[in-house]
């Protein structure tokens, strides 16, 4: 059944809670569209909560970072729930046991997860007869989906390597070799569509679900894509590429309080001028594709839009990198055109100047504080709340952030100290409820609270340390009996406190 809510940020004060679908309790390794799933959306509801944020849904590469995707489109067949599939009998569940998922059911294991995921999923595809849905799944992406499952099939039966590194006429995508590749992969191409056409459809009930509870999704787009991904490869004149189609400059940000040396982060620049020559066409389907599976998205590093540090191919570090102009008003005008309504939201965090704050004005765009940023002993910081604008979204912290809990235990005492004074309240479990309170309390009119700072966590729960490589990042998960009603109703409590959900109960 259809849902008819309405999703904006506006000026009704509301909350959401944090959480990446790969953290979700399951029995198969990592968080799905499942029964899990289901229930912390009713958790959402009970809690007074008006969203859910999440992390990029795509298909994760370099790293297992969401933010370094196969695609832009395409999403994650990790989050393709195995007990669903057993109730179509596409699987057994027998089958589903005997794989090794593995042995910490608070970690993702992201080597046995990708194993054991795709010889299920090729199984399940095996048993599949309804080719028709397949090709009618591809004709309504037709913007992506031919181009990904070509893309991917290729690494899985010619050559797993980036694609640059693939036969000269496959890398250039000479039309006789991809006529003559459509053929002869016809089967794997076909499982690739099999998977997204599981995922899509998977997201839409739990999406639709989550509407007829009062429960919107935030989701994430980066703002670059990853080199080896179907977008370079079936779009390599929207980037900045050499001839050979190796990047002449990459994507980073100069030194910060993440990195003394800047952050590399490996990806391809935009050719603004040649994508300025389509209208932004390739930005309009990407914004498209995202709000049609979420209701509000938020662009990841907005100030890219504005000036984007390119750092030269070659380079050890980003310290040599330089600042070039972006696209500004005339792709926002373009997006806001075929996207109006508060639906967008600008991370504006990071080295801001007087144009990248006049861009996120002449946008609309709500920005972000993050309260784990604002207690900086040398300055009078924009994220302190009595510094808050109403037309913003306000963290406690985000997915870059330790929890709150472990903030109070590992930040530079100065800060800590700062925190302490300012917010009245002593000490890690103290500090951590002044921050939600503060978050709560704040004008702006959306609050965001990472799960781990509602359950008390520490330094254990954190999702990614900017900068860093390891099998800690992107791997938290969070355990099934940790979500209780008592929790929710105590959230609801202090969200209806706060005016942030009028109607909820006791």
């Amino acid at each position: 059944m259809a849902y008819l809510q309405t999703f904006e940020i506006t000026n009704r004060r509301s909350a959401g809670i944090l959480l990446p679908v790969f953290s979700l309790p399951s029995p198969h390794g990592i968080g799905t569209f499942g029964r899990a799933a289901y229930e912390w959306v009713d958790f959402l509801a009970l809690a007074g909560q008006r969203y859910w944020q999440v992390l990029p849904m795509g298909l994760t590469g370099y790293g297992d970072s969401p933010y370094q995707s196969f695609s832009a489109f395409a999403g994650n067949p990790y989050f393709i729930d195995l007990e669903l599939l057993c109730e179509h009998r596409l699987l057994r569940r027998e089958e589903c046991t005997s794989i090794f998922w593995g042995k910490d059911e608070r970690k993702v294991d992201y080597h046995a997860v990708s194993a054991g995921r795709d010889a299920l999923l090729r199984r399940a595809f095996s048993r599949f007869e309804d080719i028709p849905a397949l090709e009618k799944f591809r004709d309504e992406h037709t913007g992506w989906a031919k181009d990904f499952a070509l893309f991917m099939a290729i690494k899985s039966r010619l050559n797993p390597a980036s694609w640059q590194e693939w036969e000269q006429s496959i890398r250039i995508r000479e039309p006789g070799a991809i006529a003559r590749l459509e053929t002869q992969l016809e089967g794997e191409i076909n499982y690739h569509l099999f998977v997204q056409y599981l995922f899509y459809r998977q997201w839409a009930a739990l999406k639709d679900y989550a509407g007829q509870k009062g429960v919107g999704i935030i989701g994430d787009v980066p703002i670059y894509v990853a080199m080896d991904s179907a977008d370079t490869w079936a779009n390599r004149d929207l980037f900045m590429l050499g001839e050979d189609g190796c990047p002449t400059h990459l994507a980073g940000t100069p030194p910060d309080a993440f990195s003394k040396t800047g952050q590399l982060w490996g990806n391809p620049l935009y050719n603004w001028e040649a994508l300025k020559a389509t209208g932004y066409r390739w930005w309009v389907e990407r914004m498209h594709s995202s709000l049609s599976i979420c209701d509000v998205v938020r662009i990841d590093h907005f100030r890219g839009f504005e000036s984007f540090y390119a750092i030269e191919s070659g380079s050890e570090t980003a310290l040599s990198g330089q600042w070039l102009q972006g696209p500004g008003m005339r792709l926002i005008e373009r997006l806001n055109a075929k996207f109006a309504g508060g639906r967008i939201i600008a991370e504006d965090l990071g080295l801001l100047t007087d144009e990248v704050r006049g861009l996120l004005k002449d946008s609309g765009y709500p920005g972000m504080s993050v309260l784990q940023f604002a207690f900086s002993p040398d300055e009078e910081s924009s994220y302190l709340p009595h510094n808050h604008k109403r037309h913003s979204v306000v963290y406690t912290g985000t997915h870059d952030n330790n929890t709150t809990r472990g903030w109070f235990s590992q930040q530079n005492p100065a800060e800590v100290k700062k925190a302490i004074e300012y917010l009245g309240a002593e000490g890690s479990y103290a500090g951590r409820l002044a921050f939600i309170r503060a978050a709560l309390s704040s004008v702006a009119n959306l609050a965001i609270v990472p799960i781990a700072d509602y359950l008390g966590l520490g330094e254990q729960a954190r999702i990614n340390t900017p900068a860093t490589l390891g099998e800690h990042n992107w791997s938290w998960r969070m355990q099934g009996s940790a979500i209780t009603d008592k929790l929710a109703r105590e959230i609801a409590r202090l969200t209806r406190l706060y005016g942030r959900n009028p109607t909820a109960q006791p």
